[in-house]
C-alpha cells in the first residue's frame, strides 16, 4: 500500500477538497506511527483538513485508524456496559471526580483514563493526587481488575493507547490547527475507543471559560463526534454545557477535591450537582439502568442522600493507595499561606463571572502549568462566594483568593475587579444545560 502512495499526493488531495479514501488514512497513520512521514508533511496535511474538513466517514476511519495505532484495553469482562465520560475542559471542572463514585454506586462500572492538565489548573489526575498516597499510575491488568472488583477505578493514561494522537497533537498546537473540529472529533473518539469503553457520554463546553466560544460550533463538534459514534458502532452522547462562569465555586486542584468530597455528601454547589446529576443520568439510560432521564436522576440523587455515593468515593481512594482520613476530615488538606477577601464594591447583581479570567488568575496563583514539566501547587486557587445572577449588598464577600506568596495574592487581588461585572437590575443566572445530541 505504502509504495504506491505518496504522501505529498495525500495532501494535494485534501488541498483540492477531495474525500481520502481509507487506504489514504491508513497510509498516513501508519506513516506517522512508524516516522516514516516528516512532520513538515504531516503539517501540511493539518492546515488542509483545517481549511478542506473531513467528511463524516473520513473523520470515523481517522478515528478508528489512531486507536489501532496502539493498544486497545479490552473490558468486556468487567460488564455489557462500561461507561467514559469525556469533558471538553473548562474552569471549576471536577464531574469527573464526583461521577466516577456515583455511577459505581449505582451499579455501573466506570474504567476512566485521564490526563494530566496544561492550563489554569491541572487536570483530573493532577486533582487527584491533592490526596497523599492517592496512586493513578496503575498497570492495565490492576486498573481492570479493580473496576471489576470495586465498579470503578481511574488511572493516568499511558503513552500506548492512540500514540499518534499524541504526535498530531503536539503538531496541531504549533501549526494553528487545534480548533480543526474534524480533528477535535477524531482525536476524542480515538481515545475513547483505546480506552475500552462501549458507552461514551461527552461534555462539551461552550462559551468565554471553553475552547468552543459559540453554541454553533460545540454543536458542530458534538454532532461530528456522535456521527463518528454511529459509524464505528459506538454510543455516543454529547451534552452542550455553558461555561459563562466557573462550575461550581472552587478553582484549583485540593480546593476542587474539597468540594467534590462536600458534593458526594449532598451539600454541593447547585450547578455542579445538577450537571453531574444529568451526565449520570443519561448514563443509567444508556447502560439500561434507568428508563428516563428523569429516573435517573431520582436514583442518583438517592445514592448521594443517603451517602452510598461518598462511601464509593472513599472506597476508591482507599483501593488506590490514598489516604482516606482526607476525605473523612477535608481540613486536613493543606491550605495555602495567604488568603486574600475580594469584596462587592457596591450594591446589585452578579451579570458576569468571567470563566477565562479566573482561569488565568488561577494560573498566575501557580494552580496551572505552561509545560508538562512545570510543578503544580495544589493548594491555591480561587473559591467564589456568588454567582452570575446573585444579589450583592457592598462589602459582600465575593470571592477568596488563596495564594502562596504576597505578590501572587495581591496582583490576583487587583485583576479580580476585571472578571467580573455587575448590573442594576436583576440577572436571571444562564441555562447549564443547553442542548443534547445523540440521546
Amino acid at each position: 500500500m505504502s509504495k504506491r502512495l505518496r504522501m505529498v499526493d495525500v495532501i494535494a488531495h485534501k488541498k483540492d477538497g477531495k474525500e481520502h479514501s481509507e487506504e489514504e488514512i491508513k497510509f498516513l497513520v501508519n506513516g506517522i506511527k512508524n516516522k516514516t512521514i516528516p512532520d513538515y508533511q504531516i503539517s501540511a496535511w493539518l492546515m488542509a483538513v483545517n481549511i478542506r474538513g473531513m467528511t463524516e466517514k473520513e473523520s470515523a476511519i481517522l478515528a478508528h485508524e489512531i486507536a489501532k495505532s496502539g493498544e486497545i484495553l479490552d473490558l468486556s469482562a468487567i460488564g455489557d456496559y462500561i461507561i467514559d465520560k469525556h469533558s471538553t475542559g473548562g474552569v471549576g471542572d471536577k464531574t469527573t471526580i464526583i461521577l466516577i463514585p456515583l455511577l459505581a454506586a449505582a451499579g455501573v462500572p466506570v474504567a476512566k483514563l485521564s490526563g494530566r492538565g496544561l492550563g489554569h489548573t491541572g487536570g483530573t489526575i493532577d486533582k487527584l493526587e491533592s490526596i497523599p498516597g492517592f496512586n493513578t499510575a496503575l498497570k492495565i491488568n490492576d486498573f481492570i481488575n479493580t473496576v471489576k472488583i470495586h465498579k470503578c477505578a481511574i488511572a493516568s493514561q499511558t503513552n500506548n493507547l492512540a500514540p499518534v494522537d499524541g504526535t498530531l497533537y503536539a503538531l496541531r498546537d504549533v501549526t494553528a490547527t487545534v480548533a480543526s473540529i474534524p480533528l477535535i472529533a477524531s482525536s476524542v473518539v480515538s481515545k475513547k475507543i483505546a480506552s475500552g469503553a462501549n458507552v461514551i457520554v461527552l461534555d462539551v463546553k461552550c462559551g468565554n471559560g471553553a475552547f468552543m466560544k459559540s453554541v454553533d460550533e460545540a454543536r458542530n463538534l458534538s454532532q461530528t463526534m456522535v456521527d463518528i459514534g454511529k459509524y464505528l458502532n459506538k454510543s455516543i452522547v454529547s451534552v452542550i454545557t455553558d461555561m459563562e462562569q466557573p462550575l461550581g465555586n472552587a478553582v484549583g486542584n485540593s480546593l476542587e477535591i474539597i468540594e467534590s468530597i462536600e458534593t458526594l455528601k449532598n451539600k454541593g454547589p447547585k450547578d455542579l450537582t445538577e450537571l453531574c446529576l444529568y451526565l449520570g443520568a443519561i448514563s443509567l439510560v444508556k447502560s439500561n439502568k434507568a428508563a428516563t432521564i428523569r429516573e435517573g436522576k431520582e436514583i442518583l440523587a438517592e445514592l448521594l442522600s443517603n451517602g452510598k455515593a461518598f462511601e464509593q468515593f472513599k472506597l476508591l481512594i482507599k483501593n488506590q493507595g490514598g489516604d482516606v482520613s482526607y476525605i473523612d476530615s477535608p481540613d486536613k488538606f493543606p491550605s495555602s499561606k495567604y488568603k486574600f477577601e475580594f469584596k462587592a464594591p457596591k450594591g446589585g447583581f452578579i451579570r458576569e463571572i468571567n470563566a477565562m479570567d479566573i482561569g488565568k488568575l488561577c494560573k498566575i496563583l501557580g494552580a496551572g502549568r505552561e509545560t508538562k514539566e512545570d510543578t503544580i501547587d495544589h493548594t491555591v486557587g480561587i473559591v467564589l462566594n456568588k454567582k452570575v445572577g446573585d444579589i450583592v449588598e457592598a462589602d459582600d464577600l465575593i470571592a477568596t483568593i488563596h495564594a502562596n506568596t504576597q505578590e501572587e495574592g495581591e496582583a490576583t487581588l487587583k485583576l479580580f475587579d476585571q472578571a467580573i461585572a455587575y448590573s442594576d437590575i436583576q440577572i436571571t443566572a444562564p441555562e447549564l444545560i443547553i442542548d443534547t445530541i445523540g440521546h
